[in-house]
């Protein structure tokens, strides 16, 4: 891919380039080469987290499949793949295109499929990439029944491989009882338009935080699944060489990661999903994980990596300064950014902030950074510096984005990626 100037960071008076040689242009973010506001990311903390995340699965015998619509981001998918991915989640056909054309060979779609145009989508793409297997989500003997017509409708004699969904009262999609999830595995196998090959269900909804209420509520959940997936197997409901059981968010995925391996009598891969801890973020899945950490009796989990920084543009009145970023270009659905660090143009080295400062609201293209006029000059913002922020959310930052720098602990680029919302 190309980046040019009509990419958001990208310095405007330079010619196109590869992404692939950002890393060779000796481009310095303190220096003010790249135009802000600049979504980075960290490149010390992807390599952190990589590795953490290996370590955890391997130790309990567990693949992961990481959810690729936190990034939407091939050169972020090739990292998780060359970590040892078993393959990368995505939410819809249009997200798992992106995957199959860059290369990923295993796909979950942690979604329902039932569009004709989806299934016209997902069955030329199983054609056109030899060896790429794709699973989707099934729930409801009407999906099953779209999926059976459009097969009658095309004369299509392809067989999607499913995984069948159990829900949680009042939550998402899924099955919200035993014997509606067996009905439904038995038609699976009865139907030539599908196969089964596995149980498949998301805990996220019953996060908290209170360790007992989430130890308590993953488990019932999980002991759900292994019901399931015992009376399918009774039943001789699946149809593959082994049985995927799959879970995991990026918040309680300890929890989900004791119930990942059922008891059956054929062989089974436990996958988690969790797509949020490449990144991970300053706020809510710091606070998450900070419960992981004490789950586990870890000092240290995952890192942030990912920053939005900003200048400086205006100092209006006592206590008041405006950023240079705003809705555009951060995310505020969960919790509005976090200052994190200061620094002037030429600075080596950032400095922390004041504890003071705050950001109190977003305009589309603007942020207002709150702070005490009370305290020495040295402690206010002055016009032209640089705020970095961390933020609550990746998700819906990446989305504002068509490319990232990937920059050392000094701020150097080393790398970038695309985005490809």
């Amino acid at each position: 891919m190309q980046l040019n100037p009509t990419f958001k960071g990208y310095p405007g008076h330079l010619a196109p380039i590869d992404i692939q040689v950002v890393g060779q242009q000796g481009w310095q973010v303190l220096n003010g080469d790249l135009s802000f506001p600049l979504a980075v990311l960290k490149d010390s903390a992807l390599q952190h987290n990589l590795q953490w995340m290996k370590d955890f699965c391997q130790t309990r015998g567990l693949d992961i499949a990481p959810h690729g619509k936190t990034t939407m981001s091939p050169e972020l998918y090739a990292r998780q793949l060359d970590a040892g991915a078993w393959g990368i989640s995505f939410a819809n056909v249009f997200q798992a295109g992106l995957g199959a054309r860059h290369g990923v060979r295993r796909i979950i779609i942690a979604n329902q499929v039932l569009q004709g145009v989806d299934l016209d989508c997902l069955s030329a793409l199983l054609r056109a990439h030899e060896g790429l297997q794709v699973f989707f989500l099934i729930d409801s003997l009407a999906q099953l029944r779209l999926i059976e017509e459009w097969r009658v409708e095309r004369q299509s004699s392809s067989v999607f491989t499913v995984l069948l969904e159990l829900g949680i009262a009042g939550k998402r999609t899924g099955c919200r009882d035993h014997q509606e999830a067996l009905t439904l595995a038995q038609s699976i196998r009865r139907s030539p338009a599908v196969q089964l090959a596995g149980i498949e269900c998301y805990e996220g909804a019953l996060a908290t935080c209170n360790h007992e209420h989430d130890k308590d509520s993953v488990a019932a959940l999980m002991a759900r699944v292994q019901q399931i997936a015992m009376a399918c197997e009774a039943d001789a409901c699946f149809e593959t060489d082994e049985v995927i059981i799959s879970a995991g968010g990026s918040a309680i995925f300890d929890l989900v990661a004791q119930h990942l391996t059922p008891h059956l009598n054929r062989p089974s891969r436990g996958i988690l999903r969790s797509g949020c801890y490449l990144t991970h973020d300053h706020v809510q899945y710091r606070h998450h994980l900070k419960c992981v950490g004490e789950r586990l009796n870890l000092q240290e989990t995952l890192r942030p990596a990912l920053e939005v920084i900003s200048v400086v543009q205006s100092c209006p009145e006592p206590g008041l300064a405006i950023l240079s970023m705003g809705k555009r270009d951060v995310s505020y659905d969960l919790d509005l950014p976090v200052p994190e660090w200061r620094a002037q143009l030429g600075d080596i080295q950032t400095r922390k902030v004041p504890a003071h400062w705050v950001v109190s609201a977003l305009n589309d293209q603007h942020a207002y950074l709150q702070f005490d006029a009370h305290t020495p000059q040295d402690q206010h913002p002055m016009v032209g510096q640089l705020v970095g922020c961390g933020v609550s959310h990746p998700c819906t930052t990446f989305d504002k984005w068509r490319w990232m720098p990937v920059v050392d602990d000094a701020y150097l680029v080393v790398d970038a990626v695309s985005v490809n919302f």
